[in-house]
């Protein structure tokens, strides 16, 4: 038999598995005013408010839950993760190393602490972190995934990508396939299909291998992609069939199945993409249509300025606003906004002095984004999908990136990027500060006197 508080415990942890916050925190709560010194209670608030995002209420119950359980490792680990979250970053590690005080035999631990080190660039540090992980447990997923991410950054593919793999022991593919995934098998006369993965820049970015399975002497070959890729994916050499990830999708008549950031892994590519761009195309039809919509003459700009808001470092990538980019407004050229979703309003107010044409609304998929693209002298982005697309069709795209959490496949320090060679990089030097970002954009801009020859 429990008791009254520690019932309330129970309840409230089996509301917030079923996703019930509201309830949960109730019994919670009950559960404390029962028993003001149930750690465990206090400990789940804590977890509970990081969850809703009220990450001041969450460290408070954390703190209290500590001053009741301070040998509890996990409850350190937490309010570690959740000071990263909040980039506070000594005492991020300061709870970190006291969680591994208590347990310095715990992979979970020892990742944690790579994590953090790794966001604040001290990759070796982070590296012998998630080394010593994956010695306590070969099996951890997340640490395998986290030392990827250090290696792929610094270009050290041969190790890092059959680690990525990893990634697949704690992410679960929606679509089930009566066929064996692929490994390398001989492809000649058979069919394989490539999966949805991740997002939709990511999915651009990979799908150029489709090729090279039709060279390995596949019979077919079918994408499946975002529903707003449908349409570009059908401009893929060598790709047989295209689905959208929203339609029915033929479960059987496949030789194999494959994700796409498998596939550099298994093909024995490097990074040294150059030759197979460009990879994607323009529909023609598409193409002289918006030929006719955008200014004849002068110097054609595209801009996006935000991505999707629920990727994990969204905040950090994007622009606050398409404001930021105002000093741009003094370059003699016509700036075309291809921001679709977040902040796609804002182009029908741009900073005074902008010429912009708010392409957005008519939209509907990438495959009008690529047609206005090929229109284009040059499109200027955050890291996201149109920057993935601009650089897969060959189009010159300079390419903005934050400082803090930059995402591997831009590696360190460097101005290019054998992933696309029509692209530069022009990175933050400090996190959070995009002035002097936008400002050098602004004077390599004002530099460009005459149109960059359009794809």
């Amino acid at each position: 038999m429990y008791s009254d508080s520690q019932q309330a415990y129970l309840d409230g942890n089996q509301h917030m598995a079923a996703g019930g916050f509201a309830a949960a925190e109730h019994c919670f709560l009950h559960a404390l005013a029962l028993e003001p010194t149930h750690g465990g209670a206090r400990a789940n608030l804590g977890y509970l408010k990081e969850r809703q995002g009220a990450y001041a209420e969450a460290e408070f119950h954390y703190r209290l839950a500590l001053a009741l359980m301070p040998d509890h490792a996990q409850l350190h680990q937490n309010l570690g993760v959740l000071l990263l979250k909040m980039k506070r970053f000594d005492e991020s590690e300061a709870a970190a190393r006291a969680a591994l005080e208590l347990t310095p035999e715990s992979p979970a631990a020892w990742s944690q602490l790579g994590v953090l080190l790794a966001c604040v660039k001290r990759e070796q540090e982070a590296e012998q972190c998630y080394r010593r992980a994956l010695a306590l447990d070969p099996e951890h997923a997340r640490a395998g995934f986290n030392l990827a991410y250090v290696l792929l950054r610094q270009g050290r593919f041969d190790e890092g990508w059959p680690l990525l793999e990893a990634r697949w022991q704690f992410d679960a593919f929606a679509h089930t396939f009566a066929c064996p995934r692929w490994n390398g098998e001989p492809l000649h006369g058979k069919s394989i299909v490539i999966v949805l993965e991740a997002g939709q820049g990511d999915m651009i970015h990979f799908c150029r291998y489709a090729t090279q399975l039709k060279k390995r002497g596949a019979l077919r070959v079918a994408v499946i992609c975002h529903a707003a890729l449908r349409r570009l994916f059908a401009t893929l050499e060598g790709v047989d069939a295209v689905y959208a990830s929203d339609e029915a999708i033929p479960a059987d008549g496949w030789d194999y199945w494959t994700h796409p950031m498998r596939l550099p892994l298994l093909l024995g590519v490097d990074a040294d993409a150059a030759r197979s761009i460009p990879y994607l195309a323009a529909e023609p039809e598409l193409v002289g249509d918006w030929a006719g919509r955008l200014p004849s003459h002068g110097l054609r700009v595209g801009l996006a300025w935000k991505g999707n808001p629920h990727f994990e470092n969204d905040a950090d990538r994007s622009l606050p606003s398409l404001r930021t980019l105002a000093p741009l407004a003094a370059a003699p050229a016509h700036f075309v906004s291809l921001q679709k979703g977040p902040g796609e309003s804002e182009a029908l107010d741009p900073p005074n002095a902008m010429q912009l044409y708010a392409a957005g609304p008519q939209l509907s998929d990438f495959a009008d984004t690529a047609a206005v693209i090929a229109n284009l002298d040059l499109v200027i982005s955050v890291d996201t999908a149109v920057a993935h697309l601009a650089g897969a069709m060959g189009k010159p795209c300079w390419l903005l990136l934050p400082d803090y959490r930059c995402d591997w496949r831009w590696m360190s320090e460097r101005s290019d990027t054998p992933w696309y060679p029509s692209m530069r990089l022009f990175r933050q030097s400090r996190a959070g500060d995009w002035a002097p970002v936008i400002d050098a954009v602004a004077r390599e801009l004002a530099l460009l006197r005459r149109p960059i020859e359009r794809c």
